[in-house]
């Protein structure tokens, strides 16, 4: 038993061995070649970096490990430079791209590059190249002849690998956490962008006989994914944080999603524009989900051009706040409606189809009168925009971008509205059209009471139909308003309070002469509110848009000019008629005071 189990420990012992020296064989061996390829390899690099790219590129590093054993490699301090003599030769040649690559870095991991393949059969398949920590600027110039160009090369790099490799192929190249910059050269000056913590994966790139001309593939690529965590960007007036969570983008799918996206105020709704010193507005979006597909990504990458089929946005909500307490900055807002703005976007966009799904609206004023916020609310608002563009060419088949919203005002009354804009238009016209169902009275007094200080005591509105016609300096309608039983209260703000208080006289009087309590009234006949409404050349997209829908109600409701005036002349009348019992009164008084003193002087 006892020499059984020596016999054992002794070939244990021997195979350990032996398993060991052939361990050290092999590495000190692979360790041997692996130095003295080093600088055949080393050149061979340099020389395929030139070759597939026709010169125009060429690599530089200080050093290369090899570890033949592993079938591994890196390289480091690593730097890939445009030759601009050559790019240069392209130009004139007409061959040359559009983009332009500097890429530094610290080190290139090359994982499993399959030795014995590269020997028997001149094929260098590597697995992975890993590219950590990089800095990539892209330079952009567009040359007309590469107008409509394919993403395939002119020529296929086989031609100048051909003579020492069959083929050349990395299934993945990884740029992890790069620090990208895009400088656009092709104005007088040029425009820089950045952006941080990016990561990019390349799919599968190929040279062979056949990968040049084969249109599933992307600059010999089959996919490029793009990964973007935790973005934050503070915008230039540093009024505003813009974030980014998750941007995920495959250009094989043609889909980019956004996770969340948010604009956050760097300051609270009273503090921002008291910071400024003039009443401004502020915005607070949130974006819970947000999709594009059928990105044309080549496109993108030759001309910067932002092709989409479909955009989605969904789940999330705009605010808008505006203090009017504070001194007003007197900008011409003329020619900012949001198809002008379109149009003076820097880069060239169309998107077919635009939906929203869910998403919560709501203008909000702080008023200087009231001293109170008032709130319009627009909630579940869905629907499409059309044909969003600021592309020549796509205008040219269609000069319009058009809109189908449903919403809920103050989450109740449902609201249909269609918008058309003329894209082509220089006095920017566009029509509205809508119609607005069942709606409570008393849920508008969330806007009426601090705004207005007008509080509805009752009111049922049936239906709003508008239709209105108007570009940067007027617009024209009418309005059909159906409501029943309306009945306010006027009001005001008690003196050295924030309270608001009800003006009993001047409500009787509103409701008593300038009110009609239903249209149509009682006979059936129905008041149609013609709208002329020009613009304040200060006032915004919404603000022009709710002024002209407020003088169709107010028309309705019977507050007209002619109305107004009456209430002025009968308000006059009673004061004077206040006055004249005043007088008399004193009078009254003056006579019983002579009588008394009268009286008393018979007395004594």
């Amino acid at each position: 038993m006892i020499e059984k189990s020596l016999k054992r420990k002794k070939i244990l012992i021997w195979t350990g061995g032996i398993i060991l020296i052939l361990v050290l064989g092999i590495s000190l061996t692979s360790r041997y070649f692996a130095n003295k390829f080093k600088p055949l390899i080393k050149e061979q690099i340099k020389e395929l970096v030139l070759r597939s790219t026709d010169s125009l590129y060429h690599i530089e590093f200080s050093s290369i490990r090899i570890n033949l054993l592993t079938a591994n490699a890196s390289l480091t301090d690593v730097k890939v430079v445009p030759d601009t003599q050559i790019f240069k030769k392209l130009i004139a040649l007409k061959k040359a791209p559009n983009n332009i690559y500097y890429v530094q870095l610290e080190k290139l991991g090359i994982r499993n590059f399959h030795l014995f393949r590269l020997l028997q059969e001149r094929k260098l398949n590597i697995s992975q190249l890993r590219l950590d920590n990089p800095n990539v600027v892209m330079i952009n110039k567009q040359f007309d002849f590469n107008e409509d160009k394919l993403p395939q090369p002119n020529q296929s790099p086989y031609d100048y690998i051909s003579a020492y490799l069959k083929e050349f192929s990395i299934h993945t190249i990884d740029f992890n956490n790069i620090r990208f910059k895009y400088i656009n050269n092709n104005k007088t000056k040029p425009e820089v962008d950045s952006v941080k913590n990016l990561n990019i994966t390349l799919k599968d790139y190929l040279i062979d006989p056949h990968s040049a001309t084969d249109k599933s593939r992307l600059y010999l690529l089959k996919d490029v994914q793009i990964n973007l965590n935790n973005y934050t960007f503070a915008t230039p007036d540093s009024l505003y944080h813009l974030n980014l969570h998750q941007l995920d983008f495959s250009a094989a799918s043609g889909k980019l999603n956004i996770k969340r996206f948010s604009l956050i105020p760097r300051l609270d709704e009273m503090r921002f524009g008291q910071v400024l010193g003039y009443s401004k507005d502020r915005y607070e979006i949130l974006m819970s989900d947000i999709s594009l597909e059928g990105i044309n990504l080549p496109l993108y990458i030759l001309k910067q051009e932002l092709f989409a089929k479909e955009m989605n946005i969904a789940n999330g909500s705009v605010a808008v706040f505006n203090n009017n307490a504070l001194p007003k900055k007197e900008t011409e807002k003329i020619g900012r409606y949001p198809h002008q703005l379109l149009q003076k976007v820097k880069g060239k966009m169309h998107i077919s189809q635009l939906n929203l799904n869910n998403v919560n609206i709501s203008y909000s004023v702080f008023d200087r009168d009231s001293r109170q916020k008032g709130t319009i609310s627009f909630e579940n608002t869905s629907g499409g925009f059309s044909n969003v563009t600021n592309m020549p060419k796509y205008k040219e088949k269609n000069p319009f971008m058009t809109a189908s919203l449903t919403s809920y005002m103050m989450g109740k009354g449902k609201l249909d509205v269609n918008f058309k804009f003329d894209l082509n238009a220089k006095d920017g016209a566009f029509s509205y059209a809508g119609v607005l169902g069942h709606l409570e009275g008393r849920s508008l007094n969330r806007i009426t009471r601090p705004l207005g200080m007008v509080e509805i005591k009752s009111g049922e509105v049936k239906k709003l139909e508008f239709n209105i016609e108007a570009n940067d300096s007027i617009a024209k309608g009418l309005m059909k308003f159906q409501y029943n039983d309306l009945s306010v209260n006027l009001l005001k703000r008690e003196e050295g309070e924030d309270r608001l208080v009800r003006q009993g006289w001047m409500s009787f009087l509103a409701n008593a002469i300038v009110l009609n309590p239903n249209n149509p009234d009682k006979s059936g006949i129905m008041i149609t509110a013609p709208i002329q409404e020009v613009r304040k050349k200060n006032g915004s997209f919404f603000h022009f848009i709710w002024r002209t829908l407020l003088q169709g109600i107010k028309h309705s409701v019977g507050v007209t000019e002619a109305k107004q005036q009456k209430i002025k002349t009968q308000i006059a009348r009673f004061g004077q008629m206040k006055i004249d019992r005043e007088a008399r009164q004193a009078r009254r008084e003056k006579r019983r005071l002579l009588r008394e003193k009268a009286e008393a002087r018979k007395k004594n």
